[in-house]
Formats: C-alpha cells, sequence, structure tokens
C-alpha cells in the first residue's frame, strides 16, 4: 500500500504537470495553425501517457486487452477482437478514436473509476493525427543528438549567437515581438548574481554603465567566470542535485565526514574540469589508474546516500534502501529518468523494467558500506590535509625516515636507542596530528555482493533472479565505449556510458538546467524527467544545437555558461510587453528575461556581503551561524546543542553552512531550500510570511542590517538624503527615485524618534549579533539606519534576481 501510495502521489504530481503543457505547450500559441502539421512527440505521446499508459504501457504486470501504446507496431496491430486502436488514414475505422469519444460508460476510456477523460481538444488531435497518416516519433530525448542547422536569420535580428536566432525564430512564427535589453545596471547585477552569487560593488557598477565598448558584457562575464566564487555558485546546485548533507538523514541524523567533497566540486567548476571527467571521478574515481586525493575525494559521491546508526535496524535492508538510492540519484542527476520507479514493477511510463533498475544497481554492488553503522565512523574515510598540512606531514615523514636511515647505520647499541625514543615520539606526534585532519568518506572497492531482483522491492525476498550490471535495455552498449574495465561492468564503465557521444540524455540533460539557471526555466521544463512524462521542448533545435555544443566542445561547462550569459536573450528586460504577458505569461518563448527570488544562500550572503560582514575565504569544513535556541531539543541519541561559530567562520557563505537533513537550517528552511535527502533539480520557491520574518528577525540579517547602518553613518555622507543614496546602492545597486528617498527619510525620522523616546529598545536592538557596534555613535541613530538597512534588504528588488 506504501508504494501504492507513492504512485498515486506521482500521478497527481504528473497530473499537474500535463495541465501546464497544455497551457505552454508550442501548439497552444495563436500562431501555430489549426491545420498545422501535427507532431506525434509534441501534441500526442503526452495524450497517450497520461490517459493510457497506465492499463497499456510498459509495464506488463498492468498491461490488459494486449495492448500497449508505447511501441508503434503493438499500437497498430490487429487484437485478438479483431480490431485495431489505431488504423493509419482511417480515424473512423480506430477503436481507440471511438472509445476514448465514447458517452458510454462501458466502452469509454479512460474508464470513469480513473477520474479522468479526454478534452474535446485532445480527441480532435488524435482524430487529425491518425487521419493525417498516425505518424509515429521515437521520445524526442531518447533519439540521438544531432546537431540542427542554424534558424534562418530575419532582417533586424540581430542574434549575438547561435541560441538567439532559434529564440528569434520562434518569436517570429509566433508573431511576438522581443522586449528591448535590460538597463545596464539590472544587466551587471543580474550577471554577478547568476555567476559568482553575490551583487555587483557600486564602483563595479559605475565602470560598467560607462563602459561603451561592444564587448563589455563579454569582459564582465570572462571576470566573473574567472572568479573563485563561481565555482561556489556552480556548487549550490549540484550539491541539491548529489543530495549532499553534513549529516547521515536516518534516525539519529548523525554527522558525517563529508566536507573536502563540497570543496572538490568548487574546485572543479573553478577549474573547469570536463564534466566528462567530472563525471568519471564522482562515480569511480577510485577505480582510475594511480588514482589521485582529489580523485578518491570525490567518489565521496557514491557515500551520500543516507545511512543508520539505529540500533535495531536490520542490515540487510538498509543495504537495499542504500542501493536503491544510488540508482535513483545517478538515474536522477546524469540521465533525468525516474528510473526509482521501477524499483517494484516495471515502469508505468518510460522503458524502464525491473531487471534494468537492478542491474543498475548491481554496478555499485562493489562499494565498500555497511548497512548500520556505529560510533560515528562511516568507514572508509581518509585524512585531508590541507596544502599547509601537507607540507607539515611531508616534513614528518621526511623526518622519520632519516631517523629510520640512521637507526639502520647506527653502529652502537645506545645510540640506536636514542635514536629510536626520538623516532617513537616523532611517531606518536604523526599520529596526534593525522588525527586532527579533516576526514572525508570515499568509495573502495571490494568483492560485489550478489544483487538480485526483489519482487515488489521486498528485500525478504529472495526469490528474484541474480542480476549482473547492466545498461537499462533500452539504451544500449555505444560503440565509442572502451574495453571493459574489468570483468564485469564497473562503475567507471557506468561514467564511460553515460558520457558517450552517442548517450542521448545526458548533454540534454546538463545544457537543460544550464538553461534554466540563466532563464528561469528549461527549454523542457521538467528538469527531472526526460522521460515521456516530462514535457517536449519548446525549442527542441535549440536544445539539441547546446548539446550538440556541450559534446563537440568536450563537456566545456565555462564555454556553455558564456555563450549564454552573453547571448541577446539573456540581456533582455526582465519587464514583459503586455502582449507578451497576455500571450506568454510563463515566458517558455523567451520574448523576455525571466525573474525570480535568490536562492536561500545568496540572500544571506547578499546581506552580509552589504554589510561588509561576509567572509570569501573559499573551502573547508562546514560551519554554523546563528540558530534559534532548542531547534535540536528532538535531536536525539545522542542528544545535541548547536554551537553558534565565532570569528570568520559566523559569516561564510550560505554554502557552507551545517546541512543537517532532518533539521534544515530553519532560516533555509523558510526561504526553500532543500533538506537533500533526495536528488532536487529544482527547488520550490513559495511565497509565504516566513520569509519576511527571516529577513527581518533572524539574528543574521539583523546584525547584517545593523553593521550596514554603521557602514551607512560613516561612508554615507553627511545628511539624510546622501546616506539613503549610498544605502540603496549599496543594497539594490541603483539610485533611488526622489519618491523612494523621501518615504525611506520619513521612516528614519520616524524610528529616530521613536528609539529617541525608548533607547532601551535601540541597546538590545544593538546587541544582536557578535560583531560590536561602535562606542562613539549615538545607539539612537545606528537603531534607527537599522530599521532602513533592515528594510531595504527585505526589499522585493533586494531578494529577485531581475
Amino acid at each position: 500500500m506504501k508504494h501504492a501510495r507513492q504512485f498515486e502521489s506521482f500521478g497527481r504530481a504528473v497530473a499537474s504537470v500535463v495541465l501546464v503543457v497544455a497551457v505552454v505547450a508550442p501548439g497552444a500559441y495563436a500562431g501555430d495553425d489549426a491545420d498545422a502539421e501535427i507532431a506525434f512527440n509534441r501534441d500526442i505521446r503526452t495524450i497517450l501517457s497520461e490517459n493510457c499508459f497506465a492499463c497499456h504501457g510498459p509495464d506488463a504486470g498492468t498491461r490488459e486487452a494486449g495492448l500497449r501504446f508505447d511501441v508503434e507496431a503493438e499500437a497498430k496491430a490487429e487484437l485478438e477482437s479483431g480490431e485495431r486502436a489505431i488504423v493509419p488514414g482511417d480515424a473512423e475505422a480506430s477503436a481507440l478514436l471511438a472509445r476514448v469519444a465514447s458517452d458510454d460508460d462501458d466502452v469509454r476510456m479512460p474508464p470513469p473509476e480513473t477520474k479522468k477523460r479526454l478534452s474535446a481538444k485532445q480527441i480532435e488531435l488524435l482524430r487529425r493525427w491518425i487521419a493525417a497518416g498516425a505518424k509515429w516519433q521515437g521520445h524526442w530525448a531518447y533519439e540521438p543528438v544531432r546537431r540542427p542547422p542554424l534558424a534562418e536569420v530575419a532582417p533586424g535580428d540581430e542574434p549575438r549567437g547561435a541560441a538567439d536566432t532559434f529564440v528569434l525564430a520562434r518569436l517570429r512564427r509566433e508573431n511576438l515581438a522581443p522586449v528591448p535589453p535590460a538597463d545596464r545596471v539590472t544587466l551587471l547585477r543580474r550577471l554577478s548574481f547568476d555567476l559568482v552569487g553575490l551583487p555587483p560593488t557600486p564602483a563595479e557598477v559605475d565602470a560598467f554603465v560607462v563602459d561603451e565598448s561592444p564587448d563589455a558584457v563579454e569582459r564582465v562575464a570572462d571576470r566573473l567566470l574567472a572568479a573563485p566564487q563561481y565555482g561556489e555558485r556552480m556548487a549550490v546546485q549540484w550539491l541539491d542535485l548529489v543530495r549532499y548533507g553534513d549529516s547521515c538523514g536516518y534516525h539519529s541524523d548523525n554527522d558525517q565526514p563529508i566536507s573536502p567533497y563540497r570543496d572538490y566540486v568548487i574546485a572543479a567548476f573553478n577549474a573547469n574540469m570536463p564534466f566528462d571527467q567530472f563525471t568519471r571521478e564522482q562515480l569511480a574515481g577510485d577505480l582510475l589508474p594511480d588514482a589521485t586525493l582529489s580523485q578518491r575525494v570525490a567518489t565521496g559521491y557514491n557515500r551520500l546516500n543516507k545511512t543508520t546508526e539505529e540500533g535495531g535496524a536490520q542490515a540487510a535492508e538498509y543495504i537495499e534502501k542504500y542501493a536503491a538510492d544510488r540508482v535513483r540519484t545517478t538515474a536522477g542527476v546524469w540521465l533525468g529518468l525516474t528510473l526509482g520507479c521501477a524499483e517494484c514493477h516495471d515502469h508505468k511510463y518510460d522503458p524502464l523494467s525491473t531487471r534494468d533498475f537492478y542491474s543498475f544497481a548491481a554496478f555499485f554492488a562493489d562499494v565498500q558500506e555497511r548497512g548500520v553503522y556505529g560510533n560515528g565512523r562511516r568507514e572508509p574515510e581518509i585524512p585531508v590535509p590541507t596544502p599547509i598540512e601537507r607540507r607539515r606531514l611531508d616534513a614528518m615523514n621526511a623526518e622519520i625516515a632519516a631517523l629510520d636511515a640512521r637507526i639502520e647505520d647506527a653502529s652502537d647499541g645506545e645510540a640506536a636507542a636514542d635514536l629510536k625514543k626520538q623516532r617513537d615520539k616523532l611517531v606518536a606526534a604523526r599520529a596526534k596530528f593525522e588525527k586532527g585532519l579533516t576526514r572525508t568518506m570515499v568509495t573502495a572497492s571490494t568483492k560485489p555482493r550478489e544483487m538480485r531482483i526483489l519482487p515488489r522491492g521486498n528485500w525478504q525476498d529472495k526469490s528474484g533472479a541474480v542480476v549482473e550490471s547492466a545498461y537499462p535495455h533500452a539504451f544500449p552498449a555505444f560503440a565509442s565505449l572502451p574495453e571493459m574495465t574489468s570483468g564485469r561492468l564497473s562503475r567507471l564503465d557506468l561514467a564511460n556510458w553515460i558520457v558517450a557521444p552517442e548517450n542521448p540524455l545526458a548533454s540534454r540533460v546538463l545544457v537543460n538546467r544550464l538553461w534554466k539557471a540563466y532563464f528561469g526555466v528549461g527549454l523542457s521544463k521538467r528538469l527531472d524527467d526526460f522521460g515521456v512524462q516530462g514535457e517536449w521542448p519548446t525549442h527542441p533545435k535549440l536544445l539539441d544545437y547546446l548539446a550538440t555544443e556541450m559534446l563537440e566542445s568536450g563537456w566545456d561547462v565555462k564555454q556553455m555558461v558564456r555563450k549564454l550569459v552573453t547571448s541577446q536573450t539573456y540581456r533582455r528586460s526582465s519587464v514583459p510587453s503586455p502582449e507578451a504577458a497576455a500571450r506568454d505569461p510563463q515566458n517558455r518563448l523567451f520574448a523576455r528575461q525571466g525573474r525570480w527570488r535568490l536562492e536561500a544562500e545568496a540572500i544571506r550572503d547578499n546581506a552580509l556581503f552589504a554589510a561588509g560582514l561576509l567572509s570569501l575565504k573559499i573551502g573547508g569544513p562546514s560551519v554554523k551561524p546563528y540558530q534559534p535556541a532548542g531547534y535540536w531539543k528532538h535531536l536525539n541519541f545522542p542528544p545535541r546543542v548547536w554551537k553558534a561559530d565565532v570569528g570568520e567562520n559566523q559569516y561564510r557563505r550560505g554554502l557552507y553552512t551545517h546541512w543537517q537533513r532532518t533539521f534544515l537550517h530553519p532560516s533555509m528552511l523558510a526561504l526553500d531550500a532543500t533538506s537533500r535527502e533526495e536528488c532536487t533539480a529544482e527547488r520550490p520557491v513559495s511565497n509565504t510570511p516566513k520569509s519576511a520574518l527571516v529577513l527581518l528577525n533572524d539574528p543574521t540579517f539583523v546584525e547584517a542590517a545593523r553593521v550596514l547602518a554603521v557602514r551607512v553613518i560613516e561612508e554615507g555622507g553627511a545628511t539624510s538624503g546622501e546616506r539613503i543614496r549610498f544605502a540603496w546602492r549599496t543594497v539594490l545597486s541603483r539610485v533611488p527615485t526622489d519618491g523612494e528617498t523621501y518615504v525611506v527619510g520619513q521612516l528614519y525620522r520616524d524610528h529616530a524618534a521613536h528609539f529617541d523616546a525608548n533607547p532601551d529598545e535601540a541597546k538590545r536592538l544593538l546587541s544582536e549579533g557578535l560583531h560590536p557596534a561602535p562606542p562613539i555613535r549615538q545607539p539612537t541613530e545606528i537603531a534607527a539606519w537599522t530599521s532602513v538597512a533592515r528594510t531595504l534588504l527585505n526589499l522585493q528588488e533586494a531578494t529577485t534576481r531581475n
């Protein structure tokens, strides 16, 4: 029943997606003539998958009447009844059309108990498609990636790259004009948040506004792509996908050592490591010849699944949970496949069988692990010294080696004994030093365990067939793959298969997510599902063009990012024209730029950056910013108390916040950060009072506001107008209007009067946080400007990427 409920929930989620598709799909726009050619992938497959596949799809266990609509030959074949569901060219003879259009509940399909019924528009689409010959297509995401020709450029288009040609051609076809470019301040702020997750400084804004050179945007993009903060910005998205967490997730949710993996991800993006190598190192770095420390750290990916230390847990059960977790995550991260839906039965919609699920799990059967851990350890672990620690360790090792040589050469027994004492003392010092080094979980290969198909996912049922590691049957081994690395297909073979140029999924999934990162919505909106329940891309040729570029560039991620953020499409204003707002409210045609609330980490970083508090230190162990007392009171076995960090660690970027999966930091939670218990391709964005309350009352934001207030007083000028202008430019990058200056000036005067009358409130406000307030200033003045700063940091403009 549990799995049935999960599937029902999944179905409801799919239904909501299909509703969205109906609004924004290419056929819904006025520019598509009613008699235009019907495309199976775009117009028909979604109707069949949503309404028919549950009983007539890939899952043989629930298939009825010997009919399936996911395979062309069977959909058009003669049935035992003598009928044919689809008769190409003859809609009236097609039983499918008669059934879906019937008003008789005993005949109509889908059956009434499914609560589904095709709309008149969907029935008409089926009729026209069958009448036109019922031309079939393979699922778009499973077709080979091929470079399409560039879209035709019309006079006045002025594209800045290939992406623009496809977007402009579609807008022309829809008779919809793109909006003008964004103003320079907005564009620079957009580039800065998108590429490094931080706002530009006023000096950077001033320089860009007056820079009239034709390559000004390109030079800004290059500067930001070269900044070390670029890797941090990219890592946030990747850590959501791989479900990075500093705690184990199950039961007592104990800490686990893994922060060096996060540093590896940051460094890889900064170094522009080719994505295929990035893939190999995470899935199989330990299997690479002469694996480096960095490559071993990368294999922490395989250890990021939730684990348990619960005393009563069944080790065999949790081993199967861990295997299933890796299948769901790996297929989701790299392939955009919902392979987890095939754990208990064949997939209801995609050509993914239960055998495929367990054969995929078998790739990871050699990962050394325990079903139930204990004593806070997650072996195998390795120490990961910093460069300074590495030099000290090398010096110790050299000194020990020198002592060994002297002991061996010593002819005097007493002298040899003294040397041995020195050596033993140094060895003990080294052991103590190594004990203090940061450790991280890694993958070690051991003898592969037996992998069986578990009927209905039941870990106690060992009646299923034994399977070996194998690629999903719908995606055969590719010709470009190297020879197997061992007697069985290994994790390294899997990595090579994922990034093989013939694989139709990995490059499409990657560029689709990159497009979403810089335009607000993917070319295919479903970032986590490229199966038949996903969405037909709004610009399929553009998606394939970008995927081809990614492959032919050698998986160069920075190059792709640069192409996207220097395009004409990227530079447009995010303010829609009245026509675009009416016809394309979700901006699926990209006549304008997208706008969205910043991620939780960026909102926090922005406040600290404006205050001048943000530490730009890269890497290191996770940190603990302020958190409400008692928030962890239900975190037991053992009970724990959150101890906020002091000094620089209090002001690190949000990326480095300790990620307690079952008790995520409350301000992160209120701003929709994910718990990372499962692979997350896209965070939800909510709009509730909690987010405003966090920005007003969380100690981090209050402290940032009061420290910003001191900056305003000390650096902003002598008059309130000058100070408001300084504060506005610091937080929002632009100059306030006269009306905004008046409103904020009145706010300052009102709060100054209030704090003058209530000095104790001012002192309490200024006591928030560790950063000391300057003793020479009037507390009431700082408190009033703190109110102004809190207001600015809570503005929608301050938390929105435009």
